[in-house]
């Protein structure tokens, strides 16, 4: 399959430098101290910023990201547009344009080098990476035919952006920093592939780094980098996860966003991550069908989708904020 191939990115000329200079700081204490400090920090100042953000009418918002600085982006079911908000205020702007016949479901910002990774739902099977400063557009992925396929979510794991396909047993993975080939993950294993809906949706690296956490017909299955052969996670204090959208991962804990039921479940991770226990339930009268969800400091900030609801142009949407 064609993949167009970008002009190289300012991931492209530093990565090597930034990649190291990661990796150094991964294995010293005093920089898991400093961010210990920065995140207890992070939750001091969160006690007084809004706990909604308004975004455009009309807007149809689905995914949300949010990285290290405080600042949500939104991805946008309308035109593939992207919003971005400063947490602080509440207040935003739109920082990428998009299209007509265009969508932005799931969105994933690289803290390393600024990138916003864009999937493009429905429409046209493809990956779009945006300067997440300027809102230009350096590179689209064709990952799959234009039609019959639903690119649906993405997360950040090792040196690829990987995406979800809900309509095909297969992981996209593209290289951060927007140049080489893509890699194709065929799923296997337990998989269970519907036949008529939506299969795979939100996902997450495994706190190991070596596997992708899927959520898929109210199941979760852990699919190895390395083969692609899923293992279903084994549920505890809970049967099903269903309609599950979003996830979340803040260590070994899984938060999961289930749209149509209103809820984000909170789960624990064993060490493998092959089993995940339900340690409680959050919900909040403002949750209006969320999707997707990202953290900063001790807030979960949760986009409400409003699907399958009547909307107009001039439907307000907005995103809220509940305590972790």
């Amino acid at each position: 399959m064609p993949r167009n191939h970008p002009s190289p990115t300012r991931r492209a000329v530093l990565g090597g430098a930034a990649l190291a200079t990661l990796a150094l700081a991964a294995g010293a204490g005093t920089a898991n101290a400093a961010s210990a400090a920065s995140a207890a920090s992070a939750a001091s100042a969160t006690s007084s910023w809004p706990t909604e953000i308004p975004l455009p009418n009309g807007f149809l918002p689905e995914g949300i990201a949010i990285g290290t600085k405080p600042y949500a982006y939104f991805g946008s079911r309308a035109n593939g547009a992207v919003y971005r908000a400063d947490l602080r205020t509440g207040e935003g702007t739109i920082l990428y344009a998009g299209a007509t016949g265009t969508i932005t479901n799931g969105l994933k910002v690289d803290d390393h080098d600024g990138l916003l990774y864009l999937s493009s739902g429905s429409t046209g099977g493809a990956a779009r990476i945006i300067d997440s400063r300027t809102g230009n557009l350096l590179a689209t992925y064709q990952l799959a035919d234009p039609t019959g396929h639903f690119i649906n979510d993405v997360a950040l794991l090792g040196d690829r952006a990987w995406f979800t396909d809900s309509y095909g047993a297969v992981l996209y993975g593209v290289p951060r920093g927007g140049t080489g080939d893509v890699r194709e993950l065929p799923i296997s294993g337990d998989w269970v592939q519907s036949a008529t809906g939506i299969s795979a949706n939100g996902l997450v690296g495994t706190p190991d780094g070596k596997a992708l956490i899927v959520v898929n017909g109210g199941k979760l299955y852990r699919v190895p980098l390395t083969t692609g052969e899923a293992v279903a996670i084994t549920l505890s204090g809970t049967t099903a996860l269903t309609n599950g959208d979003g996830l979340v991962r803040i260590g070994h804990t899984l938060y999961v966003v289930q749209n149509r039921l209103n809820q984000v479940s909170i789960l624990t991770l064993n060490p493998g991550a092959t089993t995940a226990t339900l340690t409680r339930t959050i919900t909040d009268p403002r949750f209006n069908i969320p999707t997707t969800a990202a953290h900063f400091g001790n807030l979960l900030y949760v986009a409400n989708a409003q699907l399958g609801l009547p909307t107009t142009p001039d439907t307000p949407f907005n995103a809220v904020a509940v305590a972790l």
